[in-house]
């Protein structure tokens, strides 16, 4: 079981803490919110009312136990750097910090968090693919080059295999995954055959992605 320390307690931090809390992970949340801490009380392992920019307080209340630290203050520039400070001076395994842009990740990213999110960014751009291209289904940039994408299988592929459609010297892409319904082929072989329902989970450039939508 995976330990999470989620500190700041927006309406992304009190979602993050109970959805991982109902997937059987123990939560430890801290706000200076005692308000925010009695309401979540009941939906996590441990609520803790305390200013997570306190190292001595972070440090009592064993965040350096926790596999994993969500820092969820974005809104508050200063307090996420210290906060983000502090968890590494402590030795937590793995922080993952908000950022409100791009510049405030930059500063985190140098600062050693180990991954940083900018959730309002992110869900701007998979709307936007998703306005753009109707088939998309869910889009995730992983690197400026290249994304993931659910996208339902084109009709003109039906009853091939994926060996004959032969995407990824066509179209340098991968094919990493097939959905239809509650049915999940991870990994999928040449002599799979694609059917009609199915949502392919492909990854590629974006340039491959494009031209994979153009067939």
């Amino acid at each position: 079981m995976k330990s999470f320390a989620v500190i700041g307690l927006g309406r992304f931090g009190t979602r993050i803490a109970q959805k991982l809390y109902s997937m059987g992970c123990e939560v430890l949340v801290i706000d200076k919110d005692n308000d925010k801490v009695q309401q979540i009380a009941d939906n996590v392992t441990q609520a803790v009312s305390g200013d997570a920019e306190d190292q001595d307080i972070l440090r009592a209340i064993g965040v350096r136990n926790c596999d994993c630290a969500i820092v969820c203050t974005a809104g508050n520039l200063s307090a996420s750097i210290v906060i983000t400070m502090n968890l590494k001076e402590l030795g937590v395994p793995y922080v993952v910090t908000k950022a409100k842009g791009p510049q405030h990740q930059r500063i985190l990213e140098k600062l050693g968090a180990d991954a940083v999110v900018v959730p309002e960014q992110e869900m701007a751009d998979r709307l936007a693919a998703k306005l753009v291209e109707p088939n998309i289904l869910d889009f995730i940039e992983i690197s400026e080059e290249y994304s993931l994408v659910e996208e339902q299988a084109p009709e003109s592929w039906f009853n091939k295999s994926i060996k004959d459609l032969s995407v990824r010297a066509r179209l340098g892409v991968n094919i990493i995954a097939v959905k239809n319904g509650q049915e999940i082929n991870i990994a999928p072989g040449g002599d799979y055959v694609v059917r009609s329902g199915d949502v392919l989970v492909i990854i590629g450039k974006y340039e491959s992605l494009a031209k994979l939508r153009k067939k």
